[in-house]
């Protein structure tokens, strides 16, 4: 975990870049800093390298101050995405991503491997691309070497400061799409400073929002476009956005948590009478740690009626996470589960709820009329 206690940074010459700037960058997602020109957002992600020292205040990593720590070794333990890409035009695309494994003087068969994986990872074949130079590859290849180099010696932290604002606009969507879907498999802690509010939504579990020198909002990309707190931030997501947003509720905010549900291990016979009570014809299933595993019909029950829930489970009625977008899943006409990012099962979308906000809506945007 990464705190900033009142933090303060003053130049020689007098200027305040930060004003008592109190934040937590959430372990294992994307943090996302935007602001205007000026406001501090580059300046804050350089305090946690120090590639800048802060003035005053404290900035902790793992309970522990970073003053405390060579600024060196600090660097190697996390990676540096920048917009310019930095790649080393002299050295192999191998050499480039294997740079920082060597200076920590991993073994030679490790580094190899790493390179492999993560070229992999990337979709950028090994076999082609580990001898090839960065002036042989494209924008968009070059800037997931960058990408990938800051991943290579495993750190808990990347920072990534405007990586993608140079590239054109399908490309920089491609590696917007790819870095979200990357995170899935790698959950590290990554601090990305933007400007571009798009981009901020698209990416960010956490958005920070900043303007001269002070964090003004901070939250949820949901929790920003729902519940701007000052005409700053109204005018900085645009109206746009903001009557995009306020069209159809979170999908979690329209689930009924009472919902039943049936426990994998329990008798047939019982998931039938849980049925009838509810005048249910379907019971979504979860394992004993309450994880959403399928669910059972009325139909298929009757007739198994000696197995168990879990023997019975018809698993193609899928689960939507939690922060799904409601407009994604009414075209589903079954039963619409959501479930936590973890799998753990939270109930069911209460159809009246949804029904609602659907007439709520047309009405809105008709005017009224």
């Amino acid at each position: 975990m990464i705190q900033l206690k009142n933090i303060n940074k003053i130049y020689d010459d007098g200027f305040q870049a930060l004003k008592d700037i109190s934040l937590t960058f959430e372990e294992g997602k994307i943090n996302v800093l935007i602001g205007p020109s000026g406001c501090g957002k580059t300046t804050t992600m350089k305090l946690l390298n120090r590639l800048t020292e802060h003035t005053d205040g404290e900035i902790l990593i793992d309970e522990k101050n970073i003053k405390d720590m060579n600024p060196i070794e600090l660097r190697r333990q996390m990676g540096y995405v920048i917009q310019s890409i930095g790649l080393f035009p002299h050295m192999t695309i191998y050499d480039n991503v294997a740079a920082v494994p060597k200076l920590l003087k991993w073994d030679k068969q490790k580094i190899n491997q790493k390179v492999d994986e993560l070229l992999n990872m990337v979709d950028l074949d090994p076999k082609t691309y580990k001898k090839r130079y960065p002036s042989e590859l494209s924008g968009g290849q070059q800037q997931r070497i960058g990408v990938i180099r800051a991943l290579a010696a495993e750190p808990s932290t990347i920072l990534m400061d405007e990586p993608f604002s140079a590239l054109d606009p399908i490309s920089r969507e491609q590696l917007q799409d790819e870095l979200v879907h990357l995170q899935k498999s790698i959950n590290k802690t990554i601090i990305f400073v933007t400007h571009d509010m798009d981009e901020a939504i698209k990416i960010a579990d956490q958005i920070i929002l900043m303007k001269d020198g002070e964090v003004v909002q901070q939250g949820s990309p949901n929790d920003i476009l729902l519940n701007p707190v000052n005409d700053f931030v109204k005018e900085f997501i645009g109206s746009e956005r903001l009557e995009q947003a306020q069209g159809l509720p979170s999908l979690r905010s329209i689930v009924d948590t009472t919902y039943p549900r049936a426990v994998c291990t329990d008798p047939v016979s019982d998931t039938i009478e849980l049925m009838k009570q509810h005048q249910t014809d379907c019971l979504p299933v979860v394992d004993e740690k309450e994880n959403y595993i399928g669910s059972v019909n009325l139909y298929h029950a009757l007739s198994n009626q000696q197995k168990t829930a879990k023997e019975i489970i018809d698993d193609s009625i899928y689960s939507y996470d939690e922060t799904t977008k409601t407009e994604e899943v009414l075209h589903d006409s079954r039963l619409v589960i959501p479930v936590t990012s973890n799998k753990r099962f939270l109930g069911m979308v209460d159809q009246e709820k949804l029904l609602r906000s659907l007439h709520e809506n047309f009405e809105n945007k008709r005017g009224g009329q």
